[in-house]
């Protein structure tokens, strides 16, 4: 689910919401109003381009502006931020897809990691820039989708939206959720897994792929399949009917 944002063209609004996470306790709607004055809107890509160095300072500082106080924003943080209004800087870390068809892994699940930087598992639900979506198999595990999770930002329902963008997954790796979006998730029908200490994503599904084999009750209701610890009733009762 996503919304192009009223004030801004959807890539110009994930620029902005980059360059919020950036800037602690920032008011969003009053950094998009001070650039929407100078640029009148909406607020395009070619628009955010062209903010320099000294634009942004000068929003960030107001009425200090004229002391070139830029207050408490160090210069590299505005340049960064000055990167990212360009579209530079952000999307090199973003790791390759495998093409993948459906069917194409018999017994496998699939599963979504919150993430901020390349394949790793660093992400809270709620801020993660982007969700890592792989097909996992008991022998084999594909990165097949990169979802950018921004976006979701400028719905009505952060959670919801976010939510939706796993809702083809049957688990999601993750940091941390609050209750209220760890709710929505679920209700979106995806196992929310939290993982607080993080690490490589391929990593944590290897250990995933090992319980694949013989699933746990809790794994095994996901894939539709008999739990380990129940099967050798299963067997008995296939074998008695037989």
């Amino acid at each position: 689910m996503s919304r192009t944002s009223p004030t801004a063209s959807r890539e110009a609004a994930l620029r902005i919401a980059l360059a919020a996470r950036m800037l602690e306790h920032l008011d969003v709607a009053a950094f998009v109003g001070a650039l929407a004055e100078r640029y009148d809107l909406p607020l395009t890509e070619a628009k955010l381009a062209g903010v320099t160095v000294d634009v942004l300072r000068e929003i960030l500082a107001g009425d200090h502006a004229e002391e070139n106080c830029a207050v408490g924003v160090p210069l590299d943080v505005l340049k960064s931020i000055h990167q990212i209004f360009k579209g530079e800087g952000k999307e090199s870390d973003l790791p390759a897809v495998a093409p993948y068809q459906d069917d194409e892994m018999p017994q496998s699940i699939r599963v979504a990691v919150a993430s901020n930087h390349g394949e790793e598992l660093d992400g809270h639900f709620g801020s993660c820039e982007r969700f890592l979506i792989y097909q996992v198999a008991p022998d084999a595990v594909k990165l097949i989708a990169v979802r950018g999770a921004l976006d979701a930002d400028q719905a009505e329902d952060k959670n919801a939206a976010r939510a939706a963008l796993v809702a083809d997954c049957q688990i999601l790796y993750l940091q941390s959720i609050g209750g209220p979006a760890a709710a929505k998730v679920v209700r979106a029908g995806v196992h929310p897994v939290k993982q607080p200490k993080g690490g490589a994503a391929r990593e944590v599904l290897v250990r995933l792929q090992e319980h694949l084999r013989t699933p746990p009750p809790w794994l095994a209701r996901i894939m539709g399949v008999p739990a380990a610890s129940l099967r050798k009733y299963v067997d008995a009762l296939v074998a008695g009917e037989a």
